[in-house]
């Protein structure tokens, strides 16, 4: 055979939702089928969703996983396209990330994850086997190396599969999204496309798992280097690929779409995460609180793109210390979006809870939690509301504060998911202009600056005492993201920063309240990871732990 039309299932499963995946996936199949295509492509774990962590250990998980494994080799039995989809399996009393191929009615060959990955957000040693370097499979004529996500970053690997006799290299895979990881997948990818002269076709899922948001962007290279196919970014979708035989060996093409990139696609990313993981959870409203300021009303931005504005609350709660601006920019903020807002006061509250509490504030930090008993007031509120009504909260915090501490624990950290937790606060005021300058693709949202122009250029203030400014207990954020990045995201020491001409005072004090966070950062709510090293799964560091990171002796 010298041509071969595949069909690639960038799809988006939900994680333990066995038969709900399976039901996608023979849908995928049948619009396959509709096309005349030969072969069909899912991602890495697809049936059981990927990552499940400690699921397949559970009792009768990998039976169920077995099952509609058989239910799918069943189906190809009618003579249309043969399934190539990765799921977990046991063999021989251990577990393995496997890619089965499913043809004329049964399985015809399965393949092992030989390359674990381990470190960021994985941990596959954890519960699965190493598998054997594989060979590649048999399959409607064609030699084809199946290795699996991680298997592709190592050279030896592919070199393997192609002393094997393998003519194309086919890569089910799990890949999270991570700004400027496009260009890493490409330039590995073309690596071993010029090792071996074979083509390659990466096949990605969709969607959102917790703290991960997958990126799709599937795509094919072709000897030479050169792009045969791309697939939209965070869109699910089931594309066919001609795959020709020439002299040279095989080519693919296909469609070839413009990978979303910058603002784009973090906005992207960020709107996916929010809609899958309110979807995924059983939730059909979200709810946040909108002060005025900037994180919030990006978060309202993203919600309202992700879900519409019909399943979007928010709540307006101002103490004797929110400035009529605030109001009036969340009010106006909440018409430019659709939004229902209401207004819930907290001063009488306060006073309450201030006369109770008056003993105990008038010793040590006093006034530093006074003001944090206002978030904490915010915090009730919502998660009052959101038990009472059934709207899932969002949190609004963004990295800066969250490396900072600049976050009250049990206040504005309440909520199921957390938007901007690997966004710093440059990045926050960057998406919000522009937002207002673009409607991305997919968005739910209005066209336009929704968000008001004094929302972005205030000075920030979390308003818990008069005239207060986030400035007057942080560096500015022009200077504090750069510290907080090369301390969380390079994992650089304090003198390394300072010797690159940091402010040392600057430096050392963003490592010690880096540091004094951490307690806080571990009751925090999950959100979808954008950088190298995100805050959550990422990032682990002991709460109980006295390495002098300030670089105290």
């Amino acid at each position: 055979m010298d041509t071969l039309l595949f069909a690639i299932a960038q799809l988006n499963p939900t994680a333990g939702d066995i038969a709900g995946n399976t039901a996608k996936l023979i849908n995928a199949r049948n619009e396959a089928a509709a096309r005349d295509a030969h072969i069909l492509v899912a991602p890495e774990c697809y049936i059981s969703g990927y990552q499940v962590d400690d699921l397949v250990l559970l009792d009768g998980f990998l039976e169920t996983v077995a099952a509609a494994i058989d239910e799918l080799a069943a189906l190809t039995a009618d003579g249309g396209p043969a399934v190539i989809v990765g799921a977990p399996r046991r063999h021989e009393g251990r577990i393995f990330n496997s890619v089965f191929v499913l043809d004329e009615g049964r399985v015809t060959a399965i393949r092992d994850k030989a390359k674990l990955a381990i470190g960021g957000v994985f941990d596959d040693p954890r519960n699965f086997a190493t598998g054997e370097m594989p060979g590649p499979v048999m399959l409607r004529g064609v030699l084809i190396g199946l290795p699996i996500c991680e298997d592709m970053w190592h050279a030896d690997l592919v070199e393997c599969l192609d002393e094997s006799g393998a003519e194309m290299l086919v890569v089910p895979n799990g890949s999270p999204f991570e700004a400027g990881k496009t260009d890493q997948r490409m330039m590995t990818a073309v690596a071993r496309v010029s090792e071996t002269s074979m083509p390659l076709m990466y096949v990605n899922q969709v969607g959102g798992v917790d703290d991960e948001v997958f990126d799709g962007a599937s795509f094919c290279i072709n000897p030479g280097g050169k792009i045969g196919a791309y697939l939209p970014c965070f869109t699910e979708s089931v594309t066919t690929v001609e795959a020709k035989r020439g002299p040279a060996g095989w080519v693919f093409s296909g469609p070839v779409v413009k990978p979303d990139e910058g603002e784009q696609a973090l906005w992207r990313a960020i709107a996916l995460g929010i809609r899958d993981y309110t979807q995924k959870n059983g939730f059909e409203r979200v709810i946040l609180g909108l002060s005025g300021g900037i994180d919030s009303a990006l978060v309202a931005a993203l919600a309202v793109d992700a879900l519409g504005a019909d399943r979007v609350d928010a709540v307006m709660m101002p103490s004797p210390y929110t400035s009529p601006m605030s109001i009036e920019d969340a009010e106006t903020l909440a018409a430019n979006l659709g939004i229902r807002l209401r207004r819930v006061d907290i001063e009488d509250a306060m006073q309450s809870v201030d006369t109770a509490l008056s003993p105990a504030l008038q010793k040590g930090l006093g006034d530093v939690a006074a003001e944090n008993l206002q978030s904490r007031l915010r915090g009730l509120t919502l998660m009052s509301i959101s038990n009472t009504e059934g709207q899932m909260l969002l949190t609004t915090g963004n990295k800066s504060e969250y490396a900072t501490g600049y976050a009250t624990l049990y206040g504005d950290m309440c909520g199921g998911y957390a938007p901007l937790l690997d966004l710093w606060k440059t990045e926050v005021f960057a998406l919000c202009r522009w937002r207002n300058a673009n409607l991305p693709q997919g968005a739910l949202g209005p066209e336009g600056a929704i968000i008001p122009e004094r929302i972005i250029t205030r000075p920030p203030s979390a308003e818990l005492r008069p005239d207060q400014k986030d400035s007057d207990s942080l560096p500015d954020y022009s200077q504090l993201d750069p510290i907080m990045k090369g301390l969380v995201e390079d994992m650089a020491s304090t003198e390394l920063l300072i010797s690159k001409g940091h402010d040392a005072p600057s430096v050392r004090r963003s490592a010690h309240l880096l540091q004094r966070a951490e307690y806080k950062r571990r009751q925090g709510a999950p959100g979808p990871k954008l950088s190298a090293r995100a805050f959550y799964r990422d990032r682990r560091f002991p709460i109980t732990n006295r390495y002098p990171l300030a670089g105290e002796k």
